[in-house]
């Protein structure tokens, strides 16, 4: 009878105990504003009129104002305590595109609201990001959704390391802060750019045409089969269907496909580094117009390649690639090309598109099927040879 109620005790008593630890690991901070600064000040020459004068209205303002200054420090606590966060963000960002995140907060307190709080995001080097966010009213147990605009400068990956909730409440005299870790890394792809009428010029039609025997929709037979339950009854075949007096049905053989591979270079000396983001993000940009127009793509960065596929899903991952790729050191070479030296059958058939920051920097193969762009020419606006 007693193992029960022991179980249960402890179980509230860790509750409390990680509750505590969670209050006591929060980092927090107090500015005093200009007002407090002002508010203190008179405090303090107050203070020196009742030591001076002995006159107990003076020691009674005195003591009234210091009343505030301990009912402002206490409420501004109260106001930041048991507050639950959550932060949402997309699963890939866009350089220089704004995309849509959400911060998520309730009020954990049974009796007491919350007033006057301001969100801001923290960066994994400290740097707060103001987004404007401000909650004037949280009563006990509510949410409250803010949204906001992320616009990423660079590409690789955006940390956010905590979100910082402050509040100046009642009175205005301090600025009390509490910072939850909510720690979160997004991968920035690179831009998503226009290409010039130009170079879809000239690169229109790359990818042959590729025979693949599969099963899928299309207009060709691919195998016969007894009917299933949850088949389509228009894909029943009559006629092998009255020979056999057995349900029959028709499987397709899906359509033919066209296939690219796009290289990117990652050798070019210091001196290219902006060429070199814009060698990316016209990968990127060429990654996005082929996948629109449906050709199975494959991408290979410099000694990482990826499979053949198709579709957003696909899509998404090789601008993931793209978001954590480096330039290296022309010394770097052999490294970058040893896998590479296949024949244009190993490529799958398709059209291959080598981009390079670095008119220097070697291309895998050599074949009259691969399309050539160099950025470094013609201002880094890219030329196909």
């Amino acid at each position: 009878m007693g193992m029960p109620l022991v179980v249960k005790k402890d179980g509230n008593v860790s509750g409390r105990s990680r509750s505590i630890l969670r209050r006591l690991a929060l980092r927090r901070s107090t500015r005093v504003t200009s007002e407090g600064a002002l508010f203190l000040f008179l405090a303090l020459a107050v203070g020196v009129a009742a030591v001076n004068t002995g006159n107990n209205l003076f020691y009674l303002l005195l003591s009234m104002m210091l009343s505030g200054v301990l009912v402002s420090g206490v409420a501004a606590r109260s106001c930041l305590n048991r507050l639950e966060i959550r932060r949402h963000v997309p699963d890939l960002l866009f350089v220089n595109e704004p995309a849509t995140a959400a911060l998520v907060i309730k009020n954990g307190k049974r009796r007491w609201s919350s007033y006057a709080l301001r969100l801001c995001d923290v960066t994994a080097d400290g740097h707060g990001l103001d987004r404007g966010l401000a909650v004037h009213h949280l009563p006990p147990g509510a949410g409250r959704l803010l949204s906001y605009p992320l616009v990423p400068s660079k590409r690789g990956s955006l940390k956010l390391d905590e979100v910082s909730v402050s509040t100046s409440f009642p009175f205005g005299l301090f600025y009390k802060t509490a910072c939850y870790s909510i720690p979160a890394t997004v991968p920035v792809s690179p831009a998503i750019k226009p290409l010039p009428n130009g170079l879809l010029r000239e690169l229109s039609g790359p990818g042959q045409e590729r025979t693949v025997h599969r099963k899928g929709y299309g207009s060709d037979l691919y195998n016969l089969r007894l009917y299933q339950p949850g088949d389509d009854s228009r894909t029943i075949h009559w006629l092998t269907t009255a020979r056999t007096s057995k349900l029959i049905v028709r499987e397709t053989e899906a359509e033919s496909h066209r296939r690219a591979t796009i290289y990117l270079s990652l050798l070019a000396p210091d001196s290219h580094d902006a060429v070199f983001e814009e060698a990316v993000s016209l990968t990127a940009s060429l990654l996005h117009h082929l996948t629109g127009l449906g050709y199975w793509l494959r991408l290979m960065v410099g000694s990482c390649c990826s499979s053949f596929g198709h579709g957003d899903a696909h899509l998404v991952e090789l601008l993931r690639a793209l978001a954590f790729c480096e330039r290296r050191a022309p010394g770097e070479e052999t490294l970058v090309f040893t896998d590479h030296s296949r024949s244009p059958d190993e490529w799958g058939r398709g059209a291959m598109i080598v981009v390079r920051s670095w008119r220097q920097a070697p291309v895998p193969i050599t074949s009259d099927e691969i399309s050539l762009i160099d950025m470094e020419t013609m201002g880094g606006g890219g030329h196909v040879s």
